[in-house]
């Protein structure tokens, strides 16, 4: 069994698979979604990603430990919340993934999210 990793552009979901472009020959692949797991959800068209290849099939898609996303809706905090003060709240990232995140957070910032368990890191 032989394993070798490429690095590859996530172009775009085609519904049943996602479509990769090899960045030093152009060739495209297409890999189903479901044999991808939920790596995807942290990925955003045109981002490179390393795809894994067991004995040259594509087999996994590896997202860094932690990335930078903006968040495209959360509720306000409500008054009297304080960066300080415990506390979240759901936000919708832009890659559709919802989070918990601190009160203090606010629709358009960028903040970067641990991909291994899903949580808030920090303000990117």
């Amino acid at each position: 069994m032989r394993t070798e990793s490429k690095k590859m552009q996530f172009l775009y979901d085609a519904g049943e698979a996602s479509v990769f472009m090899d960045n030093q020959d152009y060739d495209q692949i297409e890999i189903p979604n479901e044999a991808l797991g939920d790596s995807m959800k942290w990925v955003l068209p045109n981002s490179d990603v390393e795809i894994l290849f067991v004995d040259e099939q594509p087999s996994d898609v590896q997202v860094p430990s932690a990335i930078d996303m903006k968040v495209t809706q959360t509720d306000p905090g409500l008054k009297g919340d304080t960066a300080s003060g415990g506390g979240s709240k759901p936000a919708t990232l832009e890659s559709g993934v919802v989070v918990q995140v601190p009160l203090f957070i606010e629709e358009g910032e960028t903040i970067r999210v641990d991909t291994r368990n899903g949580e808030y890191v920090s303000r990117a």
